[in-house]
């Protein structure tokens, strides 16, 4: 065993000196006071946090982190939160944070027959409501009969190996079966989701949240900031306060004291989201994309598009504006870049103004101006797919926003299982029930829209990251929907850089795979 040497010379010791400590039970914002005081201080951390008190850490942040701008400080305090109850369409806006780490409720493995939706607000408008809620019962009640019936198909397709217990083996083919019919659950549908972000994450999100055309979405926002202010939940609650009584009973002094320190209430981030409100700068500058991608593309069909379409390189003052008019419209990225690169420079340039022309002070840039990687992809594909894919945060997503013009897709064992045309009057119901709300409550109607129907996302990626989507999400245990978009990756990138093909490590989407493997 090797011994420590403290002998010291010139201040110095030969014997390892570094101290390594996990550190529990202190509050999140005084704890990324503590961590922020090493640049500001010489006191070990054991030092700093003895020393705090969580009045000093709000006038620390209120100094450093509102006045100075030091918004570094607030990645140090990492807050949890459960979120339950918000619908499909709100979680997909809620997750669409680059920093971001939580998991939500799996369309895969649970069965959402019992899940509860989302209703809009419809006013007084009884009829719009009752159509609303009529299809959406609709939607569940087909889900309920395609997660039984593709369950009865995979069994007549699949034998219950000896050694598998029969639970298991239900279990396995039921999910198989959730991967069909969860094509049918629409974005109203509940879901419930936990996040753990550092408090600069927070901040942003609820701002963006805020911000959201959706009202759903801005009362989320709402909630999230004062779940961040108030009285967090504590699970060991009830514990502490029998404890707590039981010291009462044995001196009443002591237990008051006791009371006081072990029952006090925390809020986890009082300070640092305390001026997150709506942002000028998106709300304008989204209205006038929008209206500029109107008048640019007036006139233009939405053509065909690949499932996958790798974008080549070009000037970056034209990647800006087309991305720019990408995220405000529903055209493919090629169609639009075609518009773009045939203005002149005066007129591109007004295009990129008008990403800046609203921003404040402190306003960080747009997303779509994370301009200049190697490889952007042009990805059309169902929304439930999106959502799996949705979680590679090291790459730039620009979304689009829902829409039914881009039609929907079927799943292959759905139509091998004879339940094509049931799926497709299920789909058409749904689209007439959405031409007619839209009428009169456009956001109503995309609540409606089943997760089979298509979404458009650019993303944009180094090469390891190309290679890493490819390789994770084309794997025999994946879904199909994103295999495919995986391995589409994979031929996009080895048709035009050939010579980078054999680096990558993907499964052939095209070979038959074991379904008791998942």
């Amino acid at each position: 065993m090797v011994k420590p040497n403290t002998s010291e010379k010139n201040g110095a010791s030969s014997g390892p000196q570094v101290n390594v400590f996990a550190v529990h039970g202190v509050d999140p914002e005084v704890q990324a006071y503590a961590m922020a005081k090493y640049s500001r201080s010489a006191l070990s951390m054991k030092e700093s946090l003895r020393e705090i008190s969580e009045q000093r850490a709000e006038q620390f942040l209120n100094t450093f982190y509102f006045q100075y701008g030091h918004r570094s400080i607030a990645d140090l305090a990492h807050l949890a939160f459960a979120i339950e109850k918000l619908s499909i369409l709100a979680a997909i806006i809620l997750v669409d944070e680059q920093r971001w780490d939580g998991q939500e409720r799996s369309t895969r493995y649970q069965n959402f027959k019992k899940s509860g939706y989302f209703v809009p607000d419809f006013g007084a408008d009884e009829a719009q409501k009752a159509q609303y809620s009529h299809t959406v019962d609709f939607l569940f009640s087909e889900y309920e009969v395609f997660t039984q019936e593709m369950l009865r198909f995979y069994t007549t397709q699949t034998a219950k190996p000896a050694d598998m217990p029969e639970e298991q083996y239900t279990r396995t083919l039921r999910a198989r079966a959730f991967d069909n019919s969860r094509y049918l659950l629409p974005l109203a549908t509940n879901t419930s989701l936990g996040q753990i972000v550092n408090a600069r994450t927070l901040e942003t999100q609820i701002t963006r949240l805020l911000s959201s055309s959706y009202a759903e979405v801005r009362q989320l926002g709402a909630l999230l900031k004062d779940a961040a202010r108030d009285t967090a939940y504590n699970v060991q609650s009830e514990s502490l306060r029998a404890l707590v009584e039981e010291i009462k009973a044995a001196n009443p002094e002591l237990g008051a004291r006791a009371e006081q320190q072990i029952l006090r209430p925390t809020r986890v981030s009082p300070t640092l989201v305390k001026y997150a409100n709506a942002n000028d700068y998106e709300i304008q500058t989204r209205r006038e994309l929008q209206q500029a991608a109107e008048g640019l593309m007036e006139g233009v069909v939405t053509g065909p598009a690949p499932l996958v379409d790798l974008i080549e390189d070009g000037p970056l003052e034209v990647e800006i504006a087309s991305t720019l008019l990408y995220s405000a419209s529903h055209y493919s990225y090629r169609q639009i870049r075609e518009r773009v690169h045939a203005l002149t420079d005066a007129q591109r340039n007004e295009i990129i103004d008008l990403g800046l022309r609203h921003r404040g002070p402190h306003d960080e840039l747009l997303r779509s101006f994370h301009a200049g990687q190697q490889f952007k992809f042009d990805i059309l594909m169902d929304v439930g797919g999106f959502r799996d894919m949705h979680r590679h945060r090291r790459c730039t997503q620009i979304e689009q926003g829902f829409t039914r013009h881009h039609g929907y897709d079927t799943p292959p064992d759905v139509i091998t299982a004879g339940l094509e045309n049931r799926y497709r009057h299920a789909m058409a119901k749904v689209s007439s029930a959405c031409q007619q709300i839209e009428a009169a409550v456009p956001e109503a109607a995309l609540y409606l829209l089943p997760m089979a129907f298509r979404k458009r996302t650019l993303f944009k990626m180094d090469f390891a990251e190309a290679l890493y989507i490819a390789e994770l999400r084309s794997g025999p245990a994946g879904h199909f929907s994103y295999r495919n978009v995986a391995y589409a990756m994979y031929e996009e990138v080895a048709r035009k850089h050939p010579s980078l093909a054999h680096y990558f490590r993907v499964s052939n989407v095209k070979e038959p795979i074991d379904l008791l493997k998942r």
